[in-house]
């Protein structure tokens, strides 16, 4: 086998990086993380709400010490996927009746798509180091800071919105990660923040979950309130006192990163067809009332290779009705459209699952016309989360 030398090694190593389809490379050394302080305060005041994994005793610890995800680390390499495509407005002009799903998930799962071209960049550099190489790649796998190693190894800054930003990329940017176990020449790491004195994320979040920099000047989220966090990792029901500004994302949130300079104005993003943005999107009444018609067997099928997998149906049509029940109370359904809407939320209303039923309720009581239905429904309804949806709505009539 050919050794090369360690600079031409790691050209080598990025130009074959940038021929799979990444656009930001970086190397960086798996050395104990220097945010573990913050990460346990984070932790302590509960900002990730139900994602109980995230403190537990063992994941902490692993974070703490990221060579631990592979016995015998000595370099991480990180890569950028970029899945934005044109311009911020791009994901901005559509209607209040259009189910919005963020762009990472509107094609390909990435954790399909990332693992697969690392694993051929382990291959590449395998063939070409004396004695062979030994690696794992991590896209979500392990428990490690992936945006302390990205900025270690180069790739931007936390920005206020907690995104990790690339001043020529901007923050549409899924992260990849090779551990291995050879030592490789290391790229600088990014120093310096470029928010400035921006606030436009901070502001722009409809439901308060940016809280700014700590003292120490790092970017703080109350998980509890982030869209994303509501759309895809809650698990029950989503807290009346949000869901109106939740509007109609019904996966996701882009928000942050929408109205942030680096990628409204600065970058220039582009992004693997992979993630490959449908042209016509979903009416929330249109999906709703097809994944009404499926089982959650059908539902898994459907989004088999899709983001969209990870709410399950019950999770998602909690979602849509959500998004329904805002337009609703926007007014934006015309007349010919009231009988529709009303349908599909009458069946809603009578599906298996509570949670579907709870915020059916709930959508039906931002009309007048869901009233009688209402009435009608909560003489029969036995789940108690569903009867106080019920009694609230009616209340509110």
């Amino acid at each position: 086998m050919t050794v090369l030398d360690d600079a031409d090694l790691l050209t080598q190593l990025r130009e074959e990086a940038f021929g799979l389809g990444f656009s930001l490379f970086g190397v960086t050394r798996p050395r104990p993380s220097e945010h573990v302080a913050f990460y346990e305060a984070w932790l302590a005041s509960g900002y990730h709400g139900e994602m109980a994994y995230l403190g537990r005793e063992d994941a902490r610890a692993r974070r703490a010490q990221p060579a631990t995800s592979l016995d015998g680390a000595r370099s991480v390499i990180v890569v950028g996927h970029e899945y934005g495509r044109g311009t911020a407005a791009e994901s901005t002009d559509t209607s209040v009746t259009d189910a919005v799903i963020a762009r990472y998930a509107r094609g390909s799962d990435y954790h399909e798509v990332i693992p697969e071209r690392l694993q051929q960049l382990l291959s590449w550099l395998d063939a070409r180091v004396e004695g062979g190489v030994r690696g794992r790649s991590l896209v979500d796998t392990a428990p490690i800071l992936e945006r302390e190693l990205a900025r270690r190894a180069g790739l931007g800054w936390f920005g206020r919105n907690t995104m990790l930003i690339h001043p020529r990329r901007g923050s549409y940017v899924l992260l990849g990660f090779l551990m291995v176990d050879v030592e490789l020449d290391v790229t600088p790491a990014f120093e310096a923040d470029r928010c400035g004195t921006c606030e436009a994320c901070v502001v722009a979040c409809p439901t308060g979950a940016l809280l700014g920099r700590n003292e120490a000047g790092a970017p703080v989220m109350d998980a509890r309130r982030c869209i994303s966090y509501l759309t895809i990792e809650l698990k029950g029901p989503i807290p009346r006192d949000v869901r109106s500004a939740i509007g109609n994302r019904v996966f996701g949130c882009d928000i942050c990163q929408e109205v942030c300079p680096w990628n409204a104005r600065f970058a220039s993003p582009s992004g693997d067809e992979a993630y490959a943005v449908e042209t016509t999107p979903h009416t929330l009444v249109d999906l709703a009332d097809r994944l009404l018609h499926l089982s959650e067997k059908g539902y898994r099928r459907l989004y088999a290779n899709s983001p969209l997998a990870r709410p399950k149906r019950k999770g998602m049509l909690r979602n849509l009705l959500v998004g329904i029940g805002n337009a609703l109370a926007s007014g934006a359904y015309g007349p010919d459209e009231h009988s529709a809407v009303i349908d599909v939320l009458e069946r809603a209303l009578l599906d298996d699952q509570p949670l579907v039923r709870g915020h059916a309720a709930w959508a039906l009581g931002q009309t007048d016309r869901g009233s009688s239905v209402l009435r009608q429904r909560v003489q029969v309804e036995s789940d108690p989360f569903v009867r106080d949806e019920i009694e609230d709505a009616i209340a509110s009539d």
